[in-house]
């Protein structure tokens, strides 16, 4: 599967992922010809060279006319539904300003269609979004894997007046995406980049790529910590639908620990947030049995649920290490049966379900409220589940 990992160490917006698109392969004529389609007059690209800290790169800019409109989503949707575009296109760029509305339209407490964009919706940011579905389109590239992103403080000033950076829609669109603080005041991170980042199947680690290309896309800024460039990496993954995502383990050894409090100290930690916490046994020094207790987490919630287990066990230090994970795909999904709605998992590989996972909390209440043994409950939970995908795909 074509895979285009965005390094974003220097952040991303909009004229930066152009820039890498072009840096990467895409060829500017044509990139010009498909943004023609829009019969939007009243812009032009400026492609050149630039280099940063020694880096050379594609710096991109949309040089347009000064205009007065503020166009509303529904107006760029009506542009974008008119135009001539193919239809993959034109999907990827709807979604993109949709996702963006949504983010504007919850930071201002209005409705979706009240949504003027401003910024957003000049035409510079236009031709910079829709150029990116583009450019996704042309260069074959299947999935988009993106980097944490650097986020800056202070602030920035826009239509709406003097706004905290991150910008607000920025964090809205990041909402449950992995970010860092970029230690700069300088805006690394703008709404236009974050919507096209957000087109990425998963925010994490570089995945097993075979590399085929590189490529820079420059940034306006000039900065002493970092050169400001969209780093790429264009390469093949496999087709695999396993999905990848990182965590932190925390592991400790207790041989005094009362079992009564570890077993409160589990319940506790899995309310507070860790994926999983299990304990094994081993034998210490001095032939003394002990405990291993080992938790994972989120990389955000590591040293909070750390503190948890000082506090509430006779652990005087632990150790942190990070670890990749591969995941089934998994969907949630309720049925209702003759005793009651229920809960499971569905695990799938490659489009094909592996496993129907009743939820265990779910039918423990089922079977007392009905009287059943647990272990029918399950059966007949995972009976329905499947009869009911069976009436869907018939």
């Amino acid at each position: 599967m074509k895979t285009l990992y965005l390094d974003c160490f220097s952040g991303i917006s909009g004229d930066m992922f152009l820039g890498l698109l072009i840096d990467l392969g895409l060829d500017s004529a044509l990139l010009e010809q498909e943004l023609n389609k829009l019969q939007l007059p009243g812009w032009q690209l400026q492609i050149g060279r630039e280099q940063r800290h020694g880096i050379e790169g594609c710096r991109v800019q949309v040089i347009c006319q000064k205009q007065k409109t503020h166009r509303r989503w529904s107006d760029i949707d009506k542009i974008l539904v008119d135009c001539s575009l193919s239809l993959s296109i034109k999907e990827r760029a709807r979604r993109i300003f949709q996702r963006l509305g949504e983010a504007e339209a919850k930071v201002h407490g209005i409705s979706l269609e009240q949504v003027h964009f401003h910024e957003v919706g000049a035409l510079d940011a236009i031709i910079d979004l829709v150029g990116a579905a583009i450019g996704i389109e042309l260069l074959g590239i299947e999935q988009l894997i993106c980097s944490p992103l650097p986020l800056s403080r202070g602030l920035s000033h826009c239509a709406h007046g003097a706004l905290p950076l991150p910008a607000p829609a920025v964090l809205e669109l990041l909402q449950g995406a992995p970010v860092t603080d970029s230690g700069t005041e300088k805006e690394l991170v703008t709404p236009s980049g974050t919507a096209i980042a957000c087109e990425a199947v998963n925010f994490g680690p570089l995945p097993n790529l075979r590399l085929e290309k590189s490529g820079y896309g420059v940034g306006g800024w000039q900065l002493e910590d970092r050169p400001n460039l969209l780093r790429g990496l264009l390469g093949e993954t496999s087709n695999s639908t396993l999905e990848r995502d990182r965590v932190m383990v925390l592991e400790t050894h207790i041989d005094d620990g009362n079992p009564e409090w570890l077993g409160a100290l589990s319940e506790d930690l899995l309310a507070a947030g860790a994926l999983d916490v299990g304990y094994s046994p081993l034998q210490m020094k001095k032939n003394r049995p002990a405990t291993r207790l080992t938790l994972i987490c989120q990389e955000i919630d590591a040293e909070r649920l750390a503190r948890l287990i000082l506090t509430n066990s006779s652990a005087s230090g632990l150790r942190t290490y990070p670890a990749d994970r591969y995941k089934l795909e998994r969907l949630q999904i309720e049925v209702e049966t003759p005793f009651g709605a229920a809960k499971a998992k569905l695990f799938y590989d490659q489009g094909e379900l592996l496993r129907v996972a009743p939820e265990f909390e779910n039918c423990r209440a089922l079977a007392r409220d009905n009287g059943l043994p647990l272990p029918e409950v399950y059966r007949l939970v995972e009976q329905h589940v499947r009869n009911k995908i069976s009436e869907r795909n018939s």
